[in-house]
């Protein structure tokens, strides 16, 4: 299955802590690395009093369910020191399940597609750099969806 993680890091040298994580996202287990966006820099979301994050998209192939992929990138976090104390706070790591293949679940637990995935610049700039024709579930196009939303995030580096 196809399917796209967004990471995003405002701690601990960000842009490193997230092309490490990248590797370990690479490594998992019947998981394989398709394409990378570059790194985009964007103001906190929630939480303003905080550093920028820094942030990416990845397309990874995978044969892991969609909740062994979240409990597998839980375990990554944490191994980066992800702490979950605070919503919207600072982190060392973050990865999201952004989209899996073409399932719609509202499950407490992982909501597919992203629910804030249209409203966060940061994860849709470089979701489209790597995807410019991806379509959600629903059959909207990403690219016709984000129009009404602020674009306050720029890019930085490949």
């Amino acid at each position: 299955m196809i399917c796209y993680l967004a990471l995003g890091s405002n701690l601990k040298r960000p842009e490193r802590q997230i092309r490490t994580a990248i590797q370990a996202v690479a490594r998992l287990p019947k998981t394989r690395l398709l394409k990378k966006a570059g790194f985009y820099k964007s103001l906190a979301w929630g939480r303003k009093v905080q550093p920028s994050f820094c942030n990416t998209v990845v397309q990874v192939k995978t044969q892991l369910s969609p909740f062994v992929l979240l409990q597998k990138c839980q375990q990554i976090e944490k191994r980066f020191g992800r702490i979950r104390r605070i919503r919207w706070g600072s982190r060392t790591l973050d990865i999201d399940i952004l989209i899996f293949g073409s399932i719609d679940s509202q499950h407490p637990e992982l909501q597919i597609p992203h629910p804030r995935l249209l409203e966060r610049d940061f994860m849709f700039l470089p979701l489209l750099e790597i995807a410019p024709d991806l379509c959600l579930p629903n059959g909207s196009k990403v690219s016709d969806s984000i129009a009404k939303y602020p674009i306050r995030t720029c890019f930085t580096s490949k």
